[in-house]
């Protein structure tokens, strides 16, 4: 098998899964003050209500999608009764869906920070990055529908599925799996991988935020009363 197709598909997830984990703890150890998500609303609110929430839902459908779609083992889905050619139909409907909706408000989300002189001189070249890199994951992720629509038997996805299921149970043989696959695919998982490199190093470490703000709903009520 070819050395640099393992190395990026075998070892290079590691690589940037160490650096999404432990970069983000030192940055929250180190420079607090910077975890944030720097809001623009303040500079300009045109567009950013209707592209922040297109961008979010759609992203974080296709987000969960993924997890759900590689993660969940193949023998769960056999167990229902729902084949590998309809979970595919289904999540390339949904992908498309969601993927365009995020596409969507991402370009509303790049527009204000690339054309509106007071957001751009406010923003950082991570901030810029960031988006870019977001639309061209997204972009060769919806390009990919097209690919799949050549072979909806659910064949190629269980390739994915395997690969996936490889890489977070260490095994060694995880690159096998999606060797032959179109080079699209390769590009979006690449762009995939990268981009939780990146994270800890830009604004999105807001998520882990929002995670911890799950903490509050468990919590028992605040007593206020009146003097």
């Amino acid at each position: 098998m070819n050395t640099f197709h393992h190395f990026l598909f075998g070892i290079y997830p590691y690589i940037c899964l160490a650096i999404f984990l432990f970069g983000s703890l030192v940055r929250f150890e180190r420079e607090q003050y910077s975890w944030k998500s720097d809001s623009s609303q303040l500079l300009y609110d045109g567009q950013l209500r209707l592209g922040n929430i297109c961008f979010h839902v759609g992203i974080l459908a296709v987000f969960g999608g993924h997890l759900v779609g590689l993660l969940t083992p193949l023998a769960f889905w056999d167990a229902i009764g729902i084949s590998h050619g309809a979970k595919q139909i289904f999540a390339m409907l949904m992908g498309g869906i969601f993927g365009s909706l995020a596409m969507f408000g991402l370009v509303l989300l790049i527009q204000r920070r690339f054309k509106v002189d007071r957001i751009s001189a406010n923003s950082t070249w991570r901030d810029k990055l960031l988006l870019i890199w977001i639309a061209i994951t997204l972009g060769l992720g919806l390009c990919t529908i097209f690919v799949s629509m050549g072979h909806t038997d659910g064949h190629e996805m269980v390739k994915f599925m395997h690969w996936a299921q490889h890489i977070v149970t260490f095994r060694g043989e995880a690159p096998d799996f999606i060797e032959d696959v179109n080079f699209l695919f390769k590009c979006h998982i690449f762009m995939g991988m990268t981009f939780f490199a990146i994270f800890p190093f830009t604004r999105m470490v807001h998520v882990w935020s929002g995670f911890g703000a799950l903490a509050y709903i468990p919590r028992a009520w605040q007593l206020v009363r009146r003097r």
